[in-house]
């Protein structure tokens, strides 16, 4: 048995063939065009169709389509009613895909949701019967699992992990609230951060050399980098980017007390240069100390495939 996975983002669709190992067998890849939602269900369901032939299969080898599409997407009604970088407005993206590729069943979830569950079926969180997923890139993603079931909460809105607050009136965020978490803990958080730290290094320190004295070329490695070449700046602003993150950590893990926590995108790729840390910081502070029950903090392992295989299972979930 196949499955087909489409990972929907801003500027790119990514789809991939399944199957019942949830292993990869095939992907297509295509741009996003934006201009409006029609244009993006050809798009999707164009890249489905290209990626089914890559495997040597048809759309009547796989039993259903899943959708990973940033926004919020209610799953009852198949509408996807808000999208913030996508011209989404209760748009009824279940029908138009399905519409598109031969009747087919179409699952939706929230892209973020998607790729928790691609890491709960496959990847860093598989065995958890209670998990949580962060994704650390332009934002910070969240999907939350509970018993085996994505959590998106009474109106499929759920599990905004990001937008919680960690500094009350800190620096605002883009959904217009100030002090989120996102706005400290995302790679643009982090860039940020090394940007209002760039004058206390020489010029000649590694902080500057890194980014050829081009305070512009900062990106999500730079601190790290610094770091590790010795930098006490590019420490100090490790350390404190660990702290901002640890503090959502602590609240997430307070919240739902998960068996298992995965760290991935962009910044979580430092993996244990940024986790070993973190650890200490959330053993010292969080809620509890049962040695027997403490959650488990983990690289995520399916990097940008958690989505697509995260799609693609939809319709195993529960």
């Amino acid at each position: 048995m196949y499955y087909l996975g489409i990972d929907l983002g801003g500027t790119n669709i990514a789809v991939g063939v399944v199957n019942e190992d949830c292993k990869i067998v095939a992907k297509a890849n295509s741009s996003t065009a934006t201009e409006n939602a029609e244009q993006i269900a050809d798009a999707m369901a164009a890249t489905a169709r290209q990626a089914l032939e890559k495997a040597g299969i048809t759309l009547a080898d796989v039993p259903w389509v899943g959708l990973g599409s940033p926004g919020t997407v209610n799953k009852a009604t198949g509408i996807i009613e808000y999208a913030n970088n996508l011209p989404f407005r209760d748009t009824p993206m279940q029908q138009m895909l399905s519409q598109r590729l031969d009747g087919k069943p179409i699952y939706m979830e929230n892209d973020a949701n998607a790729a928790a569950f691609g890491e709960y079926m496959a990847g860093a969180l598989k065995g958890a019967k209670d998990a949580i997923a962060i994704t650390l890139g332009t934002g910070v993603g969240g999907g939350v699992i509970i018993e085996g079931k994505i959590y998106s909460g009474s109106n499929f809105a759920g599990a905004e992990l990001g937008h919680t607050v960690i500094v009350a009136d800190g620096w605002p965020c883009t959904c217009g609230r100030l002090g989120c978490w996102e706005a400290y803990a995302s790679a643009t958080g982090l860039i940020k951060m090394t940007k209002l730290h760039m004058d206390e290094a020489p010029k000649d320190a590694p902080l500057w050399t890194i980014v050829g004295g081009d305070i512009d070329k900062v990106n999500g490695r730079t601190a790290f980098d610094a770091m590790r070449q010795g930098d006490p700046v590019g420490k100090k602003i490790v350390d404190e980017y660990v702290k901002y993150l640890s503090v959502g950590l602590i609240n997430m893990i307070n919240i739902f007390q998960p068996d298992i926590l995965c760290v991935g995108g962009g910044v979580g790729n430092e993996g244990e240069n940024l986790l070993a840390p973190v650890r200490v910081i959330v053993e010292k502070e969080q809620y509890g100390h049962n040695p027997n029950a403490k959650t488990k903090i983990c690289k995520a392992l399916l990097g940008n495939d958690a989505g697509i295989i995260g799609a693609a299972m939809l319709g195993k979930e529960g």
